[in-house]
């Protein structure tokens, strides 16, 4: 009996032990090289300046965009999964590491704030946001987005301060499906009107 037990206990030993091996065996994630992440922005300058911040109205402001979202939009204009013609091209030869360090070094920056133009749209946009639109079953952008446009990663981007003619030009993807790499925004955007769209986009533009 004395050598079963010995060898019971050995191979309750091993199994107790293996877990705690097999975690000190796995690597750690690799950091982000911020340096690098400037030398792949040098690529994107043309679109979204040196540091990402306020380019032309047609393209996404990056500065301060929580890393982990921009890295699932690049690794999703890569597959496809999002469409557009530039950016389709310009991940393409982006590996992971590279998706990385160009959204750590973009998310580093410090978000520069925007400003609402519409005076006229600015209750109707707040009441949107804020409360969503209920008779069209429609959900209040803070409840993912959060009361201030700050957003959660890595599925809601930041969008206070973003161009309000970029959040209404992808809120119109959206509702149309020319963009389709979110389900939940699609449905949305399917219930709003150009004016709510408008509304709330421009508010969101001046949320800081």
């Amino acid at each position: 009996m004395k050598p079963f037990v010995a060898l019971t206990a050995t191979v309750l030993a091993a199994l107790v032990a293996a877990p705690a091996f097999a975690n000190e065996a796995a690597p750690a994630p690799a950091k982000a090289d911020l340096a690098k992440g400037e030398q792949t922005a040098a690529i994107c300058s043309a679109c979204h300046t040196a540091d990402g911040s306020r380019g032309i109205t047609a393209n996404p402001i990056l500065q301060g965009q929580h890393p982990d979202y921009i890295v699932k939009q690049l690794t999703e204009f890569k597959a496809g999964k999002r469409k557009n013609a530039v950016m389709n091209g310009m991940a393409a030869p982006l590996t992971e590491a590279d998706m990385k360090n160009v959204a750590a070094f973009y998310g580093s920056k410090k978000p520069v704030p925007g400003a609402a133009k519409n005076k006229d749209t600015l209750a109707l946009g707040e009441k949107i946001w804020r409360g969503g639109i209920a008779d069209k079953q429609v959900p209040a952008c803070a409840g993912c987005h959060g009361p201030a446009g700050a957003g959660i990663p890595a599925q809601y981007p930041r969008l206070g301060g973003q161009h309000t003619e970029y959040l209404e030009a992808q809120m119109n993807a959206f509702r149309s499906g020319e963009r389709a790499n979110s389900a939940q925004m699609t449905a949305i955007a399917a219930k709003m009107s150009d004016k709510e769209i408008k509304a709330v986009t421009d508010y969101a533009t001046g949320l800081r």
